[in-house]
């Protein structure tokens, strides 16, 4: 049950993803992403389904498959300003702020998960986990950026601490995951990491709230220097690309 419901809640988000870039860049980006996405899917599916992940013996170890890929994504993404530009162009602050709320579903899953044994407690809001207040006050970040310049400064920090709780989260979910980096025991170790469909957690939500956040750093960098204040997000706002 808790399967089909988290793979519901990934179509959603998905599906979510897909329309924000089709309504403010194009359908050309947003058809390439979905199919970027499904293989992605279909990729992490066929290495949970051989046991490869599972597998802490192997070197690399098995996580590496997966974890890797996300890994290079965020370089390439964060040393490339260019492969951001035309989102911090196109999408309202306000929107990709918003987005982040997303992380309440998915913290509400992983306390379900440490319900059923898979993660250990530390990773939920019951322990050591405070994701889910940055999901909470998402959509008052949003709304601040809004009010000028004042709310871009709550906004940029808000930023700064939606990143910081991820890379606690993410620390935690490695240093109790089975193989060479198992270095913190907890009552039960990180099987999430390695179990369909659960590890589109790390493999899906964690690098597309990072993206969020990098996306939203630059774009209020941008404001502070072309502003005095206002928000350009009350201003008409052109299509980037054509279908």
């Amino acid at each position: 049950m808790t399967s089909a419901l988290f793979l519901g809640f990934v179509a959603l988000i998905t599906m979510f993803v897909v329309a924000m870039i089709d309504r403010y860049i194009n359908r050309r980006a947003a058809v390439r992403l979905l199919a970027g996405l499904l293989i992605w899917f279909l990729y992490a599916g066929l290495m949970a389904h051989f046991g490869i992940l599972k597998n802490s013996e192997m070197r690399p170890p098995g996580i590496a498959f997966v974890v890797g890929p996300v890994l290079l994504f965020l370089i390439f993404f964060t040393v490339r300003p260019s492969a951001s530009a035309q989102a911090v162009l196109a999408f309202p602050l306000w929107l990709i702020l918003g987005t982040q709320c997303f992380r309440i579903g998915v913290e509400l899953f992983l306390h379900q998960l440490w319900i059923e044994g898979l993660v250990p407690r530390m990773m939920t809001f019951a322990g050591a986990n405070i994701d889910i207040y940055i999901g909470l006050s998402a959509p008052v970040s949003a709304w601040l950026s809004t009010r000028g310049r004042w709310g871009l400064r709550f906004a940029s920090a808000w930023n700064i601490l939606g990143l910081l709780a991820l890379l606690n989260v993410v620390t935690r979910a490695i240093l109790t995951a089975p193989g060479p980096l198992h270095l913190i025991h907890s009552e039960v170790p990180d099987r999430m990491i390695s179990t369909f469909p659960f590890l589109l957690i790390p493999g899906f939500f964690v690098p597309l709230a990072v993206v969020l956040h990098l996306l939203a750093i630059r774009a209020i960098g941008s404001r502070f220097r072309t502003t005095n204040g206002t928000s350009p997000d009350d201003a008409p706002r052109a299509r980037v690309g054509s279908r």
